[in-house]
């Protein structure tokens, strides 16, 4: 583990000031007794306290973003470790809108979403707010910002390694207005590096993605003359090949000579993929944890109360400040659901929020909440009835 990158990122996360963010730090030094040493030296490597787990039995199924696929696998089962097994817990990375339509529908007891649920129309006539709340008995639903998953434009060029692009040289490549590498635009943007005149193939998420909706409102917010087309979960471009899931993006990239596409980081990372810098107009700046934290220190919580809404600063131009970043919800009922997997939510939300929880998130390839943030998560997920 790079401990110096670990403690640096939570340094510098941990300054960011939120709107309508406050409380006492939460996390107790308690333990369960399954894993009670392990966890514990696992908390001290992190440089946080262990979470106070009830462990109860049951079983939980959650749906929905595939960005933070990687993070659910790796906590779910640092939980079930600690608890012996006792509660059952499942996470289908379906995509976000399918993982909000499922949730809504009842077959399943949480969502995990890239955006926050909406409460405009959608193209069906489906407003989300109205159906989760029918949905969890008459209670609003909530949004809990757990997972902080920058988005990495990946590309796979021969003799390329390195690669600055601006937000108008990306919507001019998904618009199909570039077509091939050694496209003049791009070449100003690097005029150290050897170009090839290779055919530029785009690959993009074909179902309804939230974070599709992040990088179109990223590059709506930051090239606005360039990206012309609506934002949404569903991408709007026509040019290139829609792909699966952040999976099927990323495997396309890695087989495709000349390819380009958006995914969460963990994913770019596990596939070995090239990641381009980004020069929103304040200098190139490569994807980092400390990048990341730089740029969400601009974010203001949205929702009231316990409904913890963001809303991200996508056009920031600050020097090492990386844009294109995404935060993964959990979509909870605020009262509603079974009691019995209640008791179980919450513990499991308890653990992925704690200090043990987020700090084994970077070596998985995302960045810890901000400290001011990751208390406010914990006082809303008590607050679940």
């Amino acid at each position: 583990m790079n401990r110096t990158g670990k403690y640096a990122a939570l340094a510098i996360l941990g300054t960011l000031s939120l709107a309508a963010c406050g409380g006492n730090d939460a996390g107790t030094a308690a333990t369960s007794a399954a894993g009670s040493a392990a966890s514990a030296a696992t908390s001290a490597a992190a440089g946080g306290s262990t979470a106070e787990l009830a462990c109860p039995a049951g079983s939980l199924k959650g749906e929905g973003s595939s960005a933070q696929k990687t993070a659910m696998d790796e906590l779910k089962k640092s939980y079930q470790d600690q608890c012996g097994n006792k509660g059952t817990i499942e996470y289908n990375p379906t995509g976000s809108g399918k993982g909000i339509t499922n949730f809504n529908a009842k077959l399943v007891d949480w969502a995990g979403s890239d955006s926050a649920l909406k409460d405009k129309p959608k193209d069906d006539g489906t407003i989300e707010t109205d159906a989760a709340k029918k949905r969890c008995s008459g209670n609003e639903a909530w949004n809990l910002p757990m997972v902080v998953g920058p988005v990495a434009f990946a590309f796979n060029l021969d003799g390329v390694d390195e690669l600055v692009l601006t937000p108008e040289i990306l919507s001019n490549i998904f618009a199909g207005k570039i077509t091939t590498w050694n496209d003049e635009a791009i070449k100003k943007a690097n005029p150290d590096a050897t170009l090839p005149g290779d055919k530029i193939t785009v690959f993009y998420r074909s179902g309804e993605s939230g974070t599709t909706e992040n990088v179109t409102k990223y590059l709506k917010a930051a090239a606005p003359s360039a990206f012309t087309a609506e934002t949404g979960k569903k991408w709007p471009m026509k040019a290139g090949e829609g792909k699966d899931g952040s999976s099927g993006v990323a495997e396309a990239v890695s087989s495709t000579k000349g390819a380009i596409s958006y995914m969460e980081w963990s994913y770019a990372q596990s596939n070995n993929l090239n990641i381009a810098k980004i020069d929103n107009g304040g200098g190139a700046v490569e994807l980092t944890p400390e990048t990341v934290g730089k740029a969400v220190e601009g974010a203001e919580v949205k929702g009231k109360g316990n409904d913890l809404k963001l809303g991200l600063k996508y056009d920031i131009k600050e020097a090492d400040a990386y844009p294109a970043i995404l935060v993964t919800y959990e979509i909870v009922c605020s009262k509603g659901l079974d009691a019995g997997k209640t008791a179980l939510l919450k513990d499991y939300l308890t653990y992925t929020a704690s200090d043990e929880g987020q700090g084994q998130l970077e070596d998985a390839g995302y960045a810890p909440l901000p400290k001011s943030m990751q208390t406010k998560v914990q006082e809303a997920i008590k607050a679940i009835a």
